[in-house]
């Protein structure tokens, strides 16, 4: 991480934890040679310096790239179809999975409000059903730049070892390897859109989310030359807590207007600060927690998941959350009516971020990662929604790593279990 994040030590374990960082850090040391260009990578000694700094700076950088945060590995595939990558099999203890997420059916939603005849937002692009994994790039690379001790691997290697599948109930569920006992990294998965959009509805239907000590799962997008293509974080979260953060990470001048949730207009709380920025704020964004605790984690699973929308156009970038029993029923109808779905959790008004300056050329992304800068980092933490106790309490193992690496079973609800995720644009009809 940046030297400027050490500013963030002087924050207080407990529901501060949401202050924490971004998802990535790597060396301090390098700041200073690579600042005009925010090549910075993780610095795994700094993530135990710092007390609960803020969450979602993830930096995701790849190997070998001079980009930092959020980087999609390269691909420069921009069709709306094609296969997940494929690549050689890494090689890894043999996985033993304990069968999680093959046999959940998202139960039919019980919807709020009327769908409208028509919606001047058309999908673009789906995934969904059999098909679902077509169009997505896997990583295949250790997650050494997030100081995770998560193993990504490709397609086939996920297909052969059930890390990945379309279950009964035609969802796509990504596993993370449940091995009892490993000597390294333990498997996960990460995709990325091979469509990129700038602006749209990004419309999440989820099941089940990993959830349990030692995971840190993520649904969200960023644009090239991170920051200055943006980032958005729309789940985000760690270990054990209930409560969803999304997050923006920018270039310098993007702000929020208020602190304030009523002048926001939502039904969240800003746990930062209102300067967006990575470069002013040492990666750390601006980012909102939702009040809603089913928002996330073992919570969210409870009542078999739900609808995550989030809008971005003119007006700013919104994001909205809605329980399995209360999805509005246009979104069920392929219909869907923003302007009749009432407050957002968050939103990050145009007024003083232009959604179309500091964001562009957006990738779509599911990761689960291990440990690292955030999970790892809070492993003796609690007083954050959902965490009650520390996990280095719950579980009687002092580090996140030891724990993970040594306790395959625990890993058995570490799975994404996906309906479908639609990507609307505005039909210029």
């Amino acid at each position: 991480m940046r030297i400027r994040l050490l500013f963030l030590l002087l924050l207080t374990v407990g529901t501060s934890d949401a202050t924490f960082l971004s998802r990535r850090s790597e060396s301090l040391i390098r700041t200073a040679n690579n600042a005009g260009r925010h090549v910075i990578k993780r610095s795994a000694g700094l993530a135990h310096n710092l007390r609960l700094a803020y969450n979602g700076l993830r930096i995701q950088q790849q190997p070998g790239s001079a980009k930092m945060y959020c980087v999609n590995l390269p691909s420069n595939a921009t069709g709306l179809t094609g296969g997940g990558g494929g690549g050689a099999a890494v090689s890894s203890s043999t996985v033993s999975q304990s069968g999680g997420g093959s046999t959940v059916t998202a139960p039919a939603p019980s919807p709020s409000g009327s769908a409208n005849v028509s919606s001047p937002w058309k999908v673009a692009q789906s995934y969904q059903g059999s098909t679902f994994f077509d169009g997505w790039d896997f990583t295949n690379a250790a997650d050494v730049t997030t100081d995770g001790i998560a193993q990504y691997i490709d397609q086939n290697t996920a297909q052969s070892a059930n890390i990945i599948e379309i279950n009964s109930a035609g969802n796509a569920v990504m596993r993370v390897e449940t091995t009892p006992q490993v000597t390294g990294n333990r498997q996960s998965i990460r995709i990325t859109t091979q469509y990129s959009y700038t602006g749209g509805l990004i419309i999440l239907d989820a099941v089940h989310m990993p959830t349990g000590c030692g995971t840190w799962p993520a649904f969200w997008s960023n644009g090239p030359n991170w920051p200055v293509g943006g980032e958005i974080d729309m789940v985000e979260g760690v270990n054990d807590y209930t409560n969803n953060q999304a997050t923006l990470h920018t270039d310098v001048g993007c702000t929020m207007p208020s602190s304030d949730p009523a002048a926001l207009n939502i039904t969240g709380t800003l746990i930062g600060t209102t300067d967006c920025s990575a470069a002013d704020t040492g990666n750390a964004g601006c980012g909102i927690r939702a009040s809603q605790t089913n928002s996330f984690g073992a919570a969210f699973n409870d009542i078999n998941g739900g609808v995550y929308a989030t809008l971005w156009d003119n007006a700013g970038i919104s994001v909205f959350f809605f329980p399995r029993s209360a999805i509005p029923a246009d979104i069920t109808a392929d219909a869907p009516q923003p302007s009749t779905w009432g407050q957002p959790m968050a939103n990050f008004p145009a007024s003083t971020c232009s959604p179309f300056k500091f964001f562009y050329n957006h990738t779509a992304i599911f990761d689960t990662t291990l440990c690292g800068v955030w999970a790892g980092a809070v492993w003796s933490a609690a007083g954050v929604p959902g965490q009650d106790q520390s996990c280095a309490q719950r579980t009687g193992v002092a580090t996140c790593e030891d724990f993970v690496r040594s306790n395959g079973t625990a890993f058995s609800e570490a799975y994404w279990e996906v309906a479908s995720v639609k990507i609307y644009q505005m039909s210029s009809d």
